[in-house]
């Protein structure tokens, strides 16, 4: 039996003994969490699926963005999203995934990873995304540690240092943008060629404090308790060196966590899942929300509100829409 995890004074039985579910969400991030307390609050039965509370939170080692909180850790953010959910009783399907979904006339058959089956009128996908990351030695060791896949989350703290973009496409060039109120050099490596906006570009001629180098590789990132720099390789003349830095934001796009379930709904070329202004995909009853979707801003505030928003629009749903047994 898969592990149920809820705190204070839930039924353990509730599992069990509902047979037919409102809502199931799967993920435990801003979204999926946020979704929670707005239909509880509706008076949904929802459970949420989740291999893990917080999402890429835990990518984040600082946030002080998210409306009410000047500077919080990301882990103590997921921590109090977590006690709010745990306050309202909310189960919990935590450690476990959604192996498979199934139409059954209006509902859905939600199969687990270790077997069992549940029935819900709707699905919110709310899965989020990964950053695609290098994979090159001393990336993983050094995250949080002078290596960020934010810009918008991290910029300022690199107030006054050397940083270091890589990538080439629009989240780099904007990534750029971004850091020139904060860092005091930013150097960009890029493996093969520009692939950004021509308007971003034009923009980058105007920072003074920009050095590109494309065709360059970065093999591996330096450093033991915090990152220095990384060494890279000039495809050109097939030389290597090392470029010294304070950090490197490494900005190559995001995946979505959609392969599950984009047999059934209507995906982009990004394999993000497409959803309309109520969050609601192709598939009516299935919704989606936060990183997992192809809203174009990956930040906390909006997968959250956008959590709230598709709860509200599952209500509606339930309430004028739904016809099943």
């Amino acid at each position: 039996m898969f592990q149920f995890h809820v705190e204070k004074t839930s039924e353990t039985s509730l599992i069990d003994t509902i047979k037919h579910w409102d809502l199931l969400i799967a993920g435990g991030g801003p979204a999926g969490l946020n979704a929670a307390l707005y239909a509880k609050r509706k008076g949904l039965t929802v459970g949420v699926i989740t291999a893990e509370i917080g999402g890429q939170l835990h990518n984040t080692s600082t946030v002080d963005n998210y409306l009410g909180y000047q500077w919080i850790e990301g882990k103590d953010l997921s921590n109090k999203f977590l006690d709010h959910i745990n306050s309202l009783e909310i189960p919990i399907f935590k450690g476990s995934r959604i192996q498979s979904v199934e139409q059954v006339n209006q509902d859905f058959k939600v199969v687990l990873s270790d077997g069992k089956s549940l029935l819900t009128k709707t699905v919110l996908v709310a899965t989020g995304g990964a950053p695609r990351m290098l994979h090159v030695p001393g990336e993983q060791k050094l995250a949080n540690k002078g290596v960020s896949y934010c810009t918008t989350c991290d910029a300022p703290f690199f107030k006054d240092k050397h940083v270091i973009v890589a990538g080439g496409g629009n989240s780099a060039a904007e990534a750029v943008i971004d850091l020139v109120p904060w860092a005091s050099k930013i150097t960009v490596v890029h493996r093969s060629q520009w692939r950004a906006d021509q308007i971003l570009l034009e923009k980058h001629k105007a920072i003074d404090k920009l050095t590109v180098h494309l065709n360059t590789q970065i093999l591996s990132v330096l450093g033991d308790d915090k990152m220095t720099g990384v060494h890279v390789l000039d495809k050109t003349t097939n030389q290597t060196y090392d470029i010294a830095a304070d950090g490197l934001f490494i900005e190559i796009g995001t995946v979505p966590k959609s392969d599950w379930i984009k047999h059934l709904v209507a995906v982009n070329e990004q394999n993000e899942i497409i959803v309309d202004q109520q969050q609601m995909t192709n598939i009516p009853g299935i919704f989606a929300a936060g990183d997992v979707t192809n809203q174009p801003f990956k930040q906390i505030i909006i997968s959250a509100a956008e959590g709230a928003k598709a709860a509200l629009a599952i209500t509606q749903y339930l309430n004028q829409t739904y016809k099943g047994a």
